[in-house]
């Protein structure tokens, strides 16, 4: 009996590295470019998928509660809030995602964002791009030893930012309700409420899931909480700011500068102003890439998706308590 696994949508050249696992445990990979709810549920019935694979294709209740032979949902990436797991979980599909694969490239690409607006250089080479030689054009620029880090949630990937701190000479913080404090004076941070981290922080550089409760967690009122030289980093789920009220706080001065890898809608239109602002440094959700990362993503996901059709538990279920149930 043929066993299908069915990718919807992906970043990659080809489905390559996902063919040749599934050729070796006999699981044949099939591709239908699919991203709403109604063109992944007629993906997954035209070819009869045991096992979904998705990047950005949203899986709702109503995919899941049509696809009575579906087994799991696989996705590329940490975050899985494209994913239903309530529904998931009460129509016995088990949901994976691989969530280390690039907690290095993200912590540095969130060191990289933070160094570039305290430094200014995207500012610099702007103006000397222009015709211009002045120093002072990025003007203030802090020393950062003296400098106090706010991270707003603390799992793998605010931990290993924090690491990188460490050597900076900052002062770290961090807000994360459930996280004890106990799991973070291991990494020199001090565990504090988000009004002390948003009143105290120098840069501020957001590390959460998206879900209901971070969804616009910083928004106008958080913002003016902050300095007024305050730097935003943000490389977890764009929704988590609210960016038109940033914009309106960029304006009126309430924080200095922000560093975002992702918004809210991906890519932006083409009339968001974030796009044009001089305070601002923006990368294409980029901040999990590396060659290496797209390998071990690739074939982490595809090894558990293999698995749950062997009959075994998954190395990385989002939803346990489904898992061998």
């Amino acid at each position: 009996m043929t066993r299908t696994i069915l990718v919807t949508d992906h970043m990659f050249d080809d489905l390559q590295v996902e063919t040749e696992l599934g050729a070796s445990a006999d699981v044949s990979v099939v591709e239908r470019p699919a991203l709403t709810p109604d063109e992944v549920s007629a993906a997954i019935e035209e070819t009869g998928a045991d096992v979904v694979a998705v990047t950005f294709a949203e899986v709702s209740r109503s995919v899941l509660d049509a696809a009575e032979h579906l087994k799991a949902v696989g996705r590329y990436g940490i975050g899985f809030d494209t994913v239903d797991i309530q529904a998931a979980t009460s129509n016995d599909v088990t949901v994976v995602n691989v969530p280390s694969y690039s907690v290095d490239e993200v912590s540095t690409h969130a060191f990289a964002l933070l160094l570039s607006c305290a430094r200014s250089t995207v500012v610099l080479d702007r103006d000397i791009k222009a015709g211009g030689w002045d120093w002072q054009v990025g003007a203030p620029i802090p020393r950062l030893s003296e400098s106090t880090l706010g991270l707003i949630g603390f799992g793998k990937i605010s931990r290993r930012v924090a690491e990188k701190a460490v050597g900076f000479g900052f002062e770290i913080l961090a807000y994360d309700p459930y996280v004890a404090e106990e799991d973070m004076t291991g990494y020199d941070v001090a565990k504090v409420e988000l009004m002390d981290l948003l009143q105290r922080s120098d840069y501020i550089s957001v590390h959460t899931p998206l879900n209901e409760e971070t969804y616009h967690l910083l928004g106008a009122d958080e913002f003016r909480m902050m300095k007024d030289t305050a730097v935003i980093i943000n490389t977890a789920r764009g929704a988590v700011v609210n960016v038109d009220e940033l914009n309106e706080a960029l304006d009126a001065g309430e924080v200095a500068r922000a560093g975002l890898d992702v918004l809210p809608t991906e890519p932006p239109a083409s009339e968001n102003r974030i796009i044009a602002r001089e305070d601002v440094v923006l990368t294409p959700h980029a901040a999990w890439y590396s060659e290496a990362s797209i390998i071990e993503l690739r074939t982490t996901l595809f090894t558990d998706l293999i698995r749950i059709l062997d009959g075994e538990a998954p190395i990385n279920p989002v939803n346990p308590e489904h898992v061998g149930s």
